[in-house]
């Protein structure tokens, strides 16, 4: 049962209907649903009853406010509605006087001219600025305004379709394969990989468990080598093994992926968004896969699908009148895209995997139990290591692009690979440097050093590399001249060790002694202590007693 209204809310209901309101604005105003406003007006108008309010208007007569109001429009929502209302047939319609329309747009005369105008692109002000300057039109600009709104969403513009040049595009998607029941296993359906050329229409497609980087990337090389040739673009949505951020203006695309197009010299364009008809080939094509080829059918294994597949490909897709091109695939592809593909390279995509590392203190990363050396700059830093079976590279993001920094081959778990420019110069020992590096600085003092350092490495060996190391040293403290003279006299007497070259240079162990005071505050004078000392020259006035010794016993 409805709620009853008041009979205050009910005579305002009535009685702004006899002014000429529409039942949208009475229920608007009152905060009243319109089917209880249009019962309570077709209450009236059946029964005639006497409601508090103006007198009630001639049937068809809608008021006289009505005539000079733009307001008033007095249209029912739905004029067909079927509403219980007494005194009616249920299904039956109101009495005209109820159900009368309001008053015309006054652009409806003109709406010829406006639609063509919104055909073109016109603004509304654009259009109710031409109604005014090249017709008789007296009417407002938000009537315009609402004319043009209510004529956009009946007739919106229509798609442009987007046809390209032979070797200029692929499409690419996944769907949902056939379902495989391998022996002692659950039924399972793999992911299908499809691509189609846009010119052409020539695809190709493959079944694989799982939708990552790796498998993308090696069935669309799988596709290439079929197609024999590389499109220049590569048309494809956000999926996650491609696409690491989605942006229409500006989408990061997966590192390997980037360096598969590299290779490839094709350019991957993710597609906006949420927004399938930006590749509506492939999608009817994924569409025409999976009804054709594999609805209602059922394979063992992964290979048998797959080879299922290209059987399909090669006798019923490629050999299809299709419907919107009207020619055979396979003779357009041959005929005409075929040579507008770009060469493959001559190798296949390496395959490598990759991660982030740290940069540990020690300047090392770990690659699969091996370290490798980064520039000392990424120290403490993150970098992006790609290893293969032969190579170790090392990478940092700049600017959106992947910088390589090093490359390394690969080592064995367990060891240290390093580069000598990215080692300190104050972390460098002179051993590590050589014996030839240790003479190149000898002879730059002179001859008989250039000499003695020669004679004494062949003498020592390669213990005489540390002595060196002592000569050099040694000869930073002295001048040249009586280094080249100790040099010459040690090499003639064939001494060929450090401790010759110290004592002919003259060198000594200096024992550190502290300085003699002969005053000082807190010392007296020597004399003062004579009368101190006993003068042992002058008998002594107290001898000590003379004691006889003891005679012995005999026993």
């Amino acid at each position: 049962m409805a709620n009853a209204l008041k009979v205050v809310l009910v005579n305002a209901i009535l009685s702004l209907w006899l002014r000429g309101w529409s039942i949208r604005r009475i229920g608007r105003e009152l905060s009243v649903s319109r089917v209880t406003v249009a019962r309570h007006v077709r209450r009236y108008e059946v029964s005639k009853a006497g409601a508090v309010g103006p007198p009630p208007r001639p049937p068809g007569d809608p008021g006289p406010a009505a005539a000079n109001s733009t307001q008033a429009r007095g249209r029912m929502e739905e004029p067909n509605c079927a509403i219980s209302t007494p005194g009616l047939e249920p299904g039956s319609a109101a009495p005209p006087s109820v159900l009368a329309p309001g008053r015309k747009s006054l652009c409806a005369v003109f709406k010829a001219a406006i639609v063509e105008a919104v055909e073109d692109g016109l603004s509304a002000q654009r259009i109710y600025q031409d109604l005014r300057a090249e017709r008789i039109f007296q009417g407002s600009y938000q009537s315009v305004k609402r004319f043009v709104r209510r004529i956009r969403k009946t007739v919106p513009l229509p798609f442009r379709r987007m046809e390209t040049a032979p070797g200029e595009q692929v499409q690419v998607d996944f769907g949902k394969g056939a379902p495989i029941e391998e022996p002692g296993r659950k039924r399972r359906r793999p992911h299908l990989f499809r691509i189609v050329l846009s010119f052409s229409r020539k695809a190709y497609s493959e079944v694989v468990w799982r939708q990552t980087t790796e498998c993308f990337i090696r069935c669309l090389e799988n596709a290439f080598w079929r197609f024999r040739g590389v499109p220049k673009t590569v048309v494809l949505d956000n999926l996650r093994a491609a696409v690491s951020k989605a942006d229409w203006y500006d989408p990061e695309l997966n590192p390997k992926v980037e360096e598969f197009g590299k290779h490839y010299g094709t350019v991957f364009l993710p597609t906006k968004p949420y927004t399938p008809r930006h590749k509506g080939k492939i999608e009817r094509g994924v569409g025409y896969a999976q009804e054709n080829a594999l609805k209602a059918r059922v394979f063992k294994s992964l290979a048998e699908e797959n080879r299922f597949l290209d059987e399909w490909e090669a006798q019923i897709a490629d050999t299809r009148i299709h419907g919107t091109i009207r020619k055979q695939v396979r003779l357009l592809f041959e005929g005409t895209e075929r040579t507008a593909l770009q060469p493959l390279p001559l190798e296949r995509f390496p395959y490598f995997s990759e991660g982030e590392r740290a940069v540990h203190m020690d300047g090392f990363i770990s690659v699969e139990g091996a370290y490798y050396m980064a520039p000392p700059s990424c120290r403490g830093q993150r970098v992006f290591a790609r290893w293969d079976s032969r190579l170790v590279r090392i990478f940092r993001r700049f600017d959106g692009r992947m910088e390589l920094l090093e490359t390394y081959v690969r080592g064995e778990p367990g060891t240290f690979s390093s580069k000598p420019h990215l080692i300190a110069k104050e972390k460098i020992s002179g051993i590590e440097l050589g014996a030839e590096y240790l003479l190149s600085k000898a002879r730059v003092i002179g001859p008989h050093s250039a000499r003695w350092s020669q004679a004494m490495i062949r003498a020592r060996g390669i213990t005489g590399i540390r002595v060196l190391q002592g000569f050099l040293n040694l000869a930073g403290k002295h001048p040249k001249d009586e280094t080249e003279r100790a040099c010459e006299a040690a090499l003639a007497g064939e001494a060929f060790r450090l401790k010759a070259l110290r004592a002919l240079l003259g060198e000594k162990v200096k024992e550190k002694r502290l300085p003699f005071m002969e005053s000082h505050p807190i010392i007296r004078d020597l004399a003062e202590y004579g009368s101190l000392v006993p003068d042992f020259s002058r008998p002594d006035p107290f001898p000590p007693p003379q004691y006889a010794p003891a005679e012995r016993s005999t026993p």
